[in-house]
């Protein structure tokens, strides 16, 4: 099923041109997610759907920009150096990736799963910060020749340690998920004034089994303690690799690491403002980003610091927390019912009644409904039976005629309960039949049913 992204008023900056053009692109990014998940002709879809976003993108970055500049915004240079790594690093990262694997799912997905998490951050903070109502983040970046330099030493010793090519997608990374992640932080200390420097490190779960993983010569598709473990000692030495090219870094002392959940990576991450903060690629073989920040002091409670008497026990308990939240998660996933029915009321009452349980599309016609179940295929669709123009049973031909959407499982809302309607209702071999007069606790019960 595909993922949607829900338009929340705190994503609202308070300028109409710009959050109307910030729903626009959400809107794409759903139809991309829609279409990632057709079987036929998808990589000609995605073709289309990614070079429209991308031209209205680039469209809403120009408006934006000229905004700024008539109203004097002071962070109008920063701005526009983040939408030019957006534009020259990340789309063309992206659009690389999606050639080179011929639009497959896993490449779409990681495409629109950049896009979407660096457009709802840049909303939330730069955005938001041309209204005053909050400091954007990227105020203390590194000037751009600072940034080349350590983004060709990362380049060179990801190939040099892994055979890698990597390439970077962002150079203003914004704390956004891609995968299944590890977050790794590393605490170095100043010697003559005490002065720390945190490196914060984030790993898609499949880059460390594609790569530390296989070098242990490893057979395993998900991670256990021992890839943890080596990959925290190959990232302190990624690290120090990285530092030995900056004399300034020389004075640090490596002083402590953790493995934090994605939720204690976000309160270290939004604590101060990133120094440095790349995103990369690695063709395929999984993403990752390297952050920096100067901290007077890493804060307390955020992670348990790893020590040789207690690292066994502590990766051990990482992974377990990361696994039952995974396990949560996908309990947590609402199933998707589209609601077919031409009264208005009807549509308002069902969604009323399955809301809080269930994610709901609505659509009034027969043709509605086709177009629905292609754009975004639900788990179950409750169809009503009598609907002028097209009806259920027409409907539900053409649905079973579609390969991909044979096996759709499709519920009657019918108001007829005589033994004749009902038998020619089930001919057409539904999953069942629903009376619209039921209580409303009992309907809701069938539909509960039905997923159990």
């Amino acid at each position: 099923m595909a993922t949607q992204f829900e338009w929340r008023e705190e994503y609202n900056i308070g300028i109409s041109a710009i959050d109307k053009e910030h729903q626009q692109l959400f809107k794409i990014i759903n139809k991309l997610f829609a279409l990632k998940e057709e079987e036929m002709d998808s990589e000609w879809l995605c073709q289309e759907g990614i070079k429209f976003f991308k031209g209205h993108i680039l469209k809403h970055f120009k408006k934006e920009e000229a905004y700024m500049e008539s109203i004097g915004y002071d962070g109008l240079e920063q701005h526009i150096r983040i939408h030019r790594g957006f534009q020259e690093n990340t789309l063309p990262a992206l659009e690389e990736e999606l050639e080179q694997t011929k639009y497959s799912h896993e490449a779409v997905e990681h495409f629109l799963g950049v896009c979407t998490g660096w457009l709802m951050g840049h909303t939330l903070t730069e955005d938001l910060a041309i209204t005053g109502k909050c400091v954007g983040r990227w105020e203390k970046l590194l000037p751009e020749d600072e940034l080349e330099a350590i983004k060709k030493i990362i380049t060179k010793l990801v190939f040099d340690m892994f055979h890698l090519e990597a390439q970077m997608v962002s150079s203003a990374y914004g704390g956004e998920k891609f995968g299944n992640g590890v977050y790794y932080r590393l605490t170095y200390e100043r010697r003559q004034d005490k002065k720390k420097q945190e490196i914060l490190l984030v790993f898609e779960e499949k880059l460390l089994i594609n790569t530390v993983g296989k070098a242990m010569g490893l057979q395993i598709n998900k991670l256990d303690s021992m890839v943890i473990n080596a990959a925290r000692y190959m990232a302190r030495q990624f690290v120090g690799r990285i530092m030995e090219h900056f004399s300034e870094m020389e004075a640090y002392e490596f002083k402590g690491e953790n493995l934090l959940s994605y939720e204690q990576f976000q309160k270290v991450f939004k604590r101060e403002k990133m120094r440095i903060s790349l995103l990369f690629n690695t063709g395929g073989a999984g993403y990752f980003a390297y952050c920096a920040v100067a901290s007077r002091l890493p804060e307390k409670g955020v992670g348990i610091s790893i020590k040789p008497e207690n690292a066994m026990d502590e990766v051990e308990k990482y992974l377990e927390k990361r696994n039952v939240q995974k396990e949560k998660e996908e309990a947590e996933h609402k199933k998707k019912v589209l609601i077919v029915d031409d009264s208005k009321m009807i549509r308002h009452f069902m969604n009323e009644l399955l809301r809080k349980d269930y994610e709901i599309g609505l659509a009034e016609s027969g043709m509605g409904a086709i177009r629905a179940i292609s754009l975004d295929r639900p788990d179950l669709v409750l169809m009503d039976y009598e609907m002028p123009v097209c009806d259920g049973s027409q409907i539900l031909k053409m649905i079973r005629s579609e390969k991909e959407f044979a096996d759709l499982p499709v519920i009657f809302l019918t108001d007829r309960r005589d033994p004749e309607s009902v038998k020619k209702v089930m001919s057409l071999k539904p999953e069942g039949y629903l009376l619209k007069n039921l209580k409303p606790e009992d309907i809701k019960k069938e539909i509960d049913n039905f997923f159990q």
